[in-house]
C-alpha cells in the first residue's frame, strides 16, 4: 500500500514504469550490498520503531521513488546526501 500511494503521487513521470517489486528489489539490493549505508541503518531504526520488515522496506522504497523522480526530472546523478537526508526523515 505504501509504495502504491508513493508511485501514484509521482503521476505520469518515469517512476511509473517501475513496479512495486522493482522498487523493493532496489531496496533489498542496497541492504545486501550495504550501500548506501544509511539504508541499513534506516531499516534497523524503522524495525525498532515497530514497523514490520515489509513496511520498513516499503517506506525506504518511497525514498527510492523520490530520488528516481528527482534524477529523471533534473537529469542530475544520484545524490547520496539528499537520499540519506530523506531516509533520516522517515518516521
Amino acid at each position: 500500500m505504501i509504495l502504491r500511494v508513493a508511485m501514484a503521487e509521482t503521476g505520469g513521470d518515469g517512476v511509473s514504469q517501475f513496479s512495486k517489486q522493482d522498487i523493493r528489489s532496489i531496496v533489498e539490493n542496497q541492504l545486501s550490498d550495504g550501500v548506501p549505508e544509511d539504508t541499513g541503518r534506516t531499516l534497523k531504526r524503522l524495525l525498532a520503531a515497530g514497523y514490520s520488515r515489509e513496511e520498513a522496506v516499503d517506506l525506504i522504497g518511497t525514498v527510492v521513488i523520490e530520488e528516481i523522480n528527482d534524477v529523471l526530472h533534473t537529469l542530475q546523478p544520484f545524490d547520496e546526501r539528499r537520499f540519506s537526508d530523506r531516509l533520516r526523515a522517515l518516521k
